[in-house]
């Protein structure tokens, strides 16, 4: 028996803490601590308390939305494919890089022209009340994206661009990506 004992208490122990595992697991059911955040159209319609034929008016004016700022973004991807081909193509100038960025911007003032146009038919269908409303919720998301855009904790405050305040160099001019430059002399 006494050779066995350790045996024993060694399944003793880990009958007990596969036990404490599936309890801690499985015996507290689902967890609902953690809410799903509620999409941006639903949270809008809730929270500005639409009625039933602003709501309708609501779901035509987001389905429009997403269509268009899809197409944008479509858009965007092709230029973005076209360009980055360019790297396998000997004949891909300078020029052709800069033309497609440019309409890369194009398409993308395009997509930041649409929400704002979006949000204001949104308001439009709004009453006195809701529009104050809408006005708060719109500026608390912009603080909110002001915040997320700046620097993350840990890096300094300088630019990244090699401007004045920053460590790093400049970045490099045209071309200069593609020169290869000697080593220097010692």
């Amino acid at each position: 028996m006494s050779k066995k004992l350790p045996l024993y208490i060694l399944l003793v122990f880990l009958i007990v803490v596969n036990g404490f595992f599936l309890y801690s697991y499985l015996g507290e059911g689902p967890k609902n601590n953690a809410k799903e955040p509620m999409p941006p159209k639903m949270f809008l319609a809730k929270e500005l308390g639409f009625d039933v034929s602003q709501k309708a008016r609501f779901d035509v004016l987001d389905k429009r939305h997403h269509e268009r700022m899809q197409n944008i973004a479509s858009e965007i991807r092709v230029l973005k494919d076209d360009m980055f081909n360019g790297f396998s193509d000997a004949t891909f100038k300078e020029s052709n890089i800069i033309a497609i960025t440019k309409l890369i911007g194009e398409k993308e003032a395009a997509k930041d022209l649409e929400v704002f146009r979006y949000f204001r038919k949104i308001k439009a269908i709004c009453n006195t009340e809701q529009k104050e409303k809408f006005n708060k919720i719109l500026k608390d998301a912009l603080r909110r994206g002001d915040r997320a855009q700046g620097p993350p904790e840990g890096r300094p405050e300088g630019r990244r661009d090699g401007g004045p305040d920053s460590d790093r160099p400049p970045p490099p001019l045209d071309g200069e990506l593609m020169r290869e430059t000697p080593p220097p002399n010692h």
